[in-house]
C-alpha cells in the first residue's frame, strides 16, 4: 500500500468514527434530563464538531503537501504564542523581545525545517533565542522584574514555537525504507495524542474517582489516565503499519506520547491556574484556545521526534 493510499484509508476511518460519534452525541444530548447531563453532552457535541473542523484542515494540508503542513503549524505556533503572551504581564519595554520572538525566531524555526537543516533547527531557539531575548530586553533599559519578564518570553518561545515545531519536523527524518512518509508519523503522533485526551475524558467521566492533582486539574483522574492511556497505547500498537516500527515498538512509542501528553497538559494547567484562568483562549469552540488543544503536543512532539531519530535514523 502506498503512503497516499494509507492516508486515504486513515482519513476515511477517522471520518467514519467521527460520524458515529456525532450520531451518539446528538442522541445523548436529546435524552439528557438534568442540567449536569445537558452540560456534559453539550461539551461532548462541541468537541466532536471541533474535531470535524480540525480533520478537514489536516486533510486539506495533506492534499496541498508539506508546505501547507508547515504553514499550518507555523500559524499554530503564532496563535499559541499570542495566547501565552496575552495572558502574562508585559510592559512596553518587552516590545522588542516580543518582536524578536514573533518575527525572527518563529519564522526562522519553520524556515529551517523547510530547508531540512536539523543542526540549526535544533539550536536556534534554545541557544540563539535564549541569548537574543535578554539582549533586546536590556537594550530597552527597564530593569524592573527583568529576569521574570525575560523568562516568560523565553519559556513562551520554547513551548509554543520550539516544541510544537517538532511535529512537522518529523518529515525531515531520513528513516531507511520510510523515505517521504513523514506525514504518516505526524498522523500517528496526532492520533495517539488526541485519542488519549478523548479517552481520558471518557474514562474519567465514567469511572473517575481518584483525582491526580485536584488543585491543578480537577477533571484529571487516575482511572481516566490509566483507561485512556491504555486505549491510546493499544491504538498506537495497532497503527504500527503506518510507521517504521514493529507493533511492540509502536506501542512503546504511543506510551511515551501518552505519558508526555498527560504531563504537558498537567503542566500547562498549572500555568493557567497560577494566572487565574480556565482556558488559554476561546478560538476553538468547545476546546478553549489553540494552546488548550496543543498542550499535549507541546510536550510529546519533541520526545517522539528525538526517540524516533535516535533509534530509527
Amino acid at each position: 500500500m502506498s503512503p497516499n493510499e494509507k492516508l486515504l484509508l486513515l482519513f476515511s476511518g477517522v471520518a467514519t468514527l467521527l460520524f458515529v460519534a456525532t450520531l451518539v452525541g446528538r442522541f445523548l444530548a436529546a435524552r439528557a434530563q438534568t442540567d449536569a447531563a445537558r452540560e456534559v453532552t453539550r461539551n461532548l457535541v462541541e468537541r466532536i464538531d471541533a474535531w470535524w473542523v480540525m480533520i478537514v484542515i489536516f486533510a486539506v494540508c495533506f492534499l496541498l503537501g508539506q508546505g501547507a503542513t508547515l504553514l499550518l503549524f507555523a500559524l499554530a505556533s503564532f496563535y499559541t504564542l499570542r495566547e501565552f503572551v496575552s495572558l502574562t504581564e508585559t510592559k512596553p519595554a518587552d516590545n522588542w523581545p516580543l518582536i524578536g520572538a514573533f518575527y525572527v525566531m518563529l519564522p526562522g524555526q519553520y524556515i529551517l525545517i523547510a530547508m531540512d537543516w536539523y543542526g540549526m533547527f535544533s539550536i536556534l531557539i534554545p541557544v540563539y533565542g535564549f541569548l537574543l531575548t535578554p539582549i533586546l530586553a536590556a537594550l530597552a533599559g527597564d530593569v524592573d522584574d527583568f529576569l521574570l519578564r525575560v523568562a516568560r518570553v523565553q519559556w513562551a518561545l520554547m513551548l509554543t514555537v520550539y516544541c510544537i515545531s517538532h511535529a512537522p519536523a518529523l518529515a525531515m527524518l531520513a528513516i531507511p525504507g520510510f523515505e517521504n512518509q513523514g506525514f504518516l508519523l505526524l498522523f500517528f503522533l496526532l492520533t495517539v495524542v488526541q485519542f488519549s485526551d478523548v479517552m481520558q475524558y471518557v474514562f474519567g467521566k465514567l469511572f473517575g474517582r481518584r483525582k491526580i492533582a485536584p488543585r491543578i486539574s480537577p477533571s484529571k483522574t487516575l482511572e481516566g489516565l490509566v483507561g485512556g492511556g491504555a486505549a491510546a497505547t493499544l491504538l498506537g500498537a495497532a497503527l504500527f503499519w503506518i510507521t517504521p516500527f514493529s507493533p511492540l515498538q509502536a506501542g512503546a512509542m504511543a506510551l511515551a506520547i501518552v505519558a508526555m501528553g498527560f504531563l504537558g497538559g498537567l503542566s500547562l494547567s498549572a500555568v493557567k491556574r497560577s494566572m487565574g484562568v480556565k482556558d488559554w483562549g476561546r478560538m476553538v469552540k468547545g476546546h478553549g484556545g489553540v494552546l488548550d488543544r496543543m498542550d499535549s503536543i507541546c510536550f510529546s512532539a519533541p520526545v517522539f521526534f528525538h526517540l524516533t531519530r535516535y533509534f530509527f535514523t
